[in-house]
C-alpha cells in the first residue's frame, strides 16, 4: 500500500509539473496562481486590519464611558434635554415634553404608568441627571413618580 501511495504522488507531482511549465499555457497559469495567491494574501490583510481596528474603537469607547461615569463634569441642562429627547425617540412613539433644570429632569406625556416606571429608569441612568420626576397626561391616572440618582453620577 506505502508503494502505491508514493506511485501516486509521484504521479500527481509530475503532473503539476508538466501542468505549470507547460510552454504554451504554463505561463499563463503561473500567473493565475500568482495573483490569486497576492488576492488571498490581500484579503487576510485588511480582515486583519478591519478585526484590530474594530477591537481598538471597542477599548476605546469602553475607555470614554469609563471616564464619563468617573467624572463629575457639569452637563448642561440644554445638552441634557438634547441627550433625553434622543433616547425617547429610540424608547417611545408618543409625544413626551422634557423640562431640565439644574439636573432635575420633568417628563410630561401621556403613557401608562409601566410606560414612565421605564422611562424613568432609563432616562435617571444618563450621566448629568440628579433627578426624574414624571407628570402623566394620561385619563388613567395622573399620578406623580419620581426617583433621585446620586450625584455621583
Amino acid at each position: 500500500m506505502n508503494r502505491v501511495m508514493r506511485l501516486a504522488t509521484a504521479f500527481a507531482a509530475g503532473a503539476a509539473v508538466m501542468y505549470y511549465l507547460d510552454p504554451q499555457a504554463g505561463r499563463r497559469r503561473r500567473a493565475l496562481v500568482r495573483d490569486k495567491s497576492a488576492a488571498v494574501g490581500h484579503d487576510v490583510k485588511e480582515a486583519a486590519r478591519s478585526r484590530t481596528r474594530r477591537a481598538v474603537n471597542h477599548v476605546r469607547g469602553a475607555a470614554a464611558r469609563t471616564r464619563a461615569q468617573l467624572s463629575n463634569e457639569f452637563v448642561d441642562d440644554d445638552v441634557l434635554r438634547d441627550r433625553i429627547r434622543s433616547k425617547l425617540g429610540h424608547l417611545v412613539d408618543a409625544p413626551i415634553d422634557v423640562e431640565v433644570h439644574d439636573g432635575r429632569v420633568v417628563l410630561i406625556g401621556n403613557l401608562t404608568a409601566r410606560g414612565f416606571d421605564e422611562l424613568i429608569a432609563t432616562i435617571s441612568t444618563l450621566p448629568g441627571v440628579q433627578n426624574v420626576d414624571s407628570r402623566q397626561s394620561s385619563g388613567h391616572s395622573a399620578d406623580e413618580r419620581s426617583t433621585s440618582r446620586d450625584a455621583r453620577h
